[in-house]
């Protein structure tokens, strides 16, 4: 189960945490997975220079094994008047909901990319990964005199075919089935909606550079799969959610251990990105009302105070309960015995299908 790709990266475990960004970019739950012969991986997309700096050293701190640090690339977007006081309206009656006042627009929407990837230059993490978009030929020249390892997120075939002519060390074959935000970047979400098993061995096909599957990949008998399918390694994001260093709020962990968990869409109602989460109050509010969402990042700095305060009182029908298709699977332990059980479990299913 080692392959070349594992080896170089320096990690024991075909197994990497997928980097989600938020309340779950935890740096002790990065440094648990990594210290576990896996690769711990950090979101740090809604971080400020200072804050990443921060999180970079805890983990550093705490682990002198290999990471990754993701970041979103910057996208177009623009701020369209009319869709802002729509959602401004939706938001208006959550905020009532939660004791809030009226929704007020924040001073900026996101932070800056070039500042933050001037942080992830000069710390240099042995992994830098990237979603939503390329990097430019110059940032990854930069980021290869840095020896940093480059991954890149992929939703189709033709996707990862552009990532490789770019220059990255490995893709991330994001299959439909994934939690939180869509990778796509070619096309629409629409178009790009192919499932983890039918998407893997297509991109392993087309592309000479190591396959990293992601999407619905809930223990350790997806990891099988997916390697039978030719991945190199394997990304679960939503199985630690309920980790004890994820360290998530009560009614997230709550949906996440409830039948509820079964139930997951896609949706922008609180980013404005399509990013898969489980069905509550304001996805299902938002549902088929596309036309007044607001860009991505502006949905997103919109809705910060609403998801803040629902997570403080508990109240999930107003939080982003980001997770994937296979979240019913997801067990409350620790990161370290998550990985050791996946990894079993997958080795289990290997000698059955041999």
């Amino acid at each position: 189960m080692t392959s070349d790709f594992v080896r170089r990266l320096g990690i024991a475990h075909p197994l990497l945490l997928a980097p989600m960004a938020g309340e779950a970019a935890k740096p002790a739950l990065a440094a648990a997975v990594s210290n576990a012969g896996a690769l711990g991986s950090i979101g740090a997309s809604y971080m400020t220079p200072r804050v990443m700096r921060e999180n970079i050293r805890a983990i550093r701190a705490a682990t002198d094994r290999p990471f990754n640090i993701n970041l979103f690339m910057p996208t177009k977007w623009t701020t369209d008047a009319v869709k802002i006081a729509a959602y401004r309206a939706d938001l208006a009656a959550a905020h009532d909901a939660l004791g809030l006042g009226i929704p007020e627009l924040p001073d900026t929407y996101e932070e800056s990319f070039e500042a933050q990837f001037a942080v992830v230059l000069e710390a240099a993490p042995p992994v830098f990964s990237f979603t939503f978009g390329i990097p430019t030929v110059d940032q990854i020249a930069a980021l290869k005199a840095r020896n940093i390892l480059i991954v890149g997120t992929a939703t189709t075939v033709a996707e990862a075919r552009v990532l490789e002519a770019l220059g990255v060390d490995a893709i991330t074959a994001q299959g439909s089935e994934a939690g939180g935000h869509r990778g796509t970047f070619l096309t629409s979400v629409e178009h790009s909606l192919v499932g983890t098993m039918a998407l893997v061995p297509q991109v392993v096909s087309a592309v000479k550079l190591p396959v990293i599957a992601a999407g619905g990949i809930g223990d350790g008998r997806g990891v099988a799969a997916a390697l039978c399918l030719g991945a190199s390694a394997v990304a679960l994001g939503t199985s630690f959610l309920l980790a004890d260093e994820a360290d998530l709020n009560p009614a997230y962990k709550a949906a996440l251990q409830s039948d509820v968990a079964e139930d997951t869409a896609l949706t922008r109602a609180f980013s404005g990105r399509h990013a898969r989460g489980i069905r509550n109050g304001f996805l299902n509010k938002l549902a088929g009302r596309d036309e007044v969402i607001p860009d991505y990042p502006v949905t997103n700095a919109m809705s910060r105070a609403m998801r803040a305060a629902a997570a403080k009182s508990g109240q999930a029908d107003y939080l982003s309960l980001w997770a994937g298709q296979a979240a019913r699977l997801a067990k409350p332990e620790p990161a370290a015995a998550i990985v050791a059980r996946v990894m079993a479990e997958a080795k289990a299913a290997l000698k059955v299908a041999l």
